[in-house]
């Protein structure tokens, strides 16, 4: 009786288009040392963000609060999921200082999900944003906030501290959200979207990830749903697998695609769209500001 040998497909090699060159310059390698120094969190370092090195000589960083631990647990995502950690109080200042040590011009703040919280997370959301603008006042603002489960009690508090930009990722198209977001709805992030801007918002955000099995129409249909709210600035980039257990990459978008998309985007009327494979939610943040 013969074994056959069972052959075991190994996941596709990532293509040229996707090899990053190691940070350098010397406005990285002082703002590194102090991210050291002073043991300061950014999701830069912590999420091995392809473009840190750009970012960083721009004066650009992005910061979580809230913790690590995400009460979602979203196929594509990276972040620990489980019971999140008594929120601490003293988060705003830390965050602030940390801004002010590294002399960062535009920060980004991001947070996981807090479903555990009455007011998910908001409260805090804005004590950071005014701790900033206290200890940094020349620093302006982005803020990836979470859908807050449409609660408009809760969006309304970042609308009312006001930074300059207020972004809500989609992630990706209507028909895989259920596979790739879990918890997360297409119709509520764009009825957060739209509520910003009726809001009197003036920079409306989202991003976008390809290579999860998405279809061209799908993309397009994507783009002009986000149009129709209103949205301003668009990023599109490759989604890549942070782990075994995460979905796979079903394919790798080339740099002509995301060309294409860029295209598009601005014929549809976007004051900004990033779109290339090494793009995330932040990369360029600060160019978001001149609308």
């Amino acid at each position: 009786m013969s074994i056959e040998t069972l052959e075991i497909q190994k996941p596709a090699p990532k293509p040229k288009w996707l090899r990053v060159k190691l940070p350098t310059g010397k406005k990285y390698t002082e703002l590194r040392g102090l991210v050291d120094k002073y043991k300061l969190n950014t999701i830069c370092t912590s999420g091995s963000c392809p473009n840190m090195g750009e970012c960083w000589g721009e004066g650009t960083a992005t910061f979580m609060i809230l913790g690590n631990i995400c009460t979602r647990s979203c196929g594509f995502c990276g972040v620990k999921t489980g019971r999140p950690e008594t929120v601490a109080w003293d988060e705003p200042e830390k965050v602030a200082r940390s801004i002010k040590i590294m002399n960062i011009k535009h920060a980004v703040v991001t947070s996981v999900d807090r479903d555990d919280l009455k007011d998910m997370g908001s409260i805090m959301w804005a004590e950071t944003v005014k701790a900033i603008r206290r200890m940094n006042p020349e620093t302006t603002l982005e803020t990836l906030i979470p859908d807050f489960q449409g609660n408009t009690r809760n969006i309304d508090r970042i609308i009312a501290v006001k930074p300059e930009v207020i972004s809500h990722n989609m992630e990706t198209v209507k028909r895989l959200t259920r596979e790739v977001r879990i918890q997360a709805k297409y119709e509520r992030s764009l009825e957060v979207l739209n509520y910003l801007k009726q809001s009197g918002v003036q920079r409306t955000k989202t991003g976008i990830m390809l290579g999860l099995g998405e279809r061209e129409d799908e993309v397009l249909q994507t783009m002009q749903d986000l149009k129709n709210v209103g949205l301003n600035i668009l990023t599109i980039g490759q989604y890549l697998q942070p782990s075994k257990k995460h979905l796979p990459v079903k394919e790798f978008i080339t740099p002509e695609q995301f060309k294409k998309y860029e295209t598009i985007g601005l014929d549809l009327g976007f004051r900004h769209v990033e779109s290339g494979a090494l793009v995330r939610s932040s990369y360029k943040a600060q160019k978001h500001l001149t609308l």
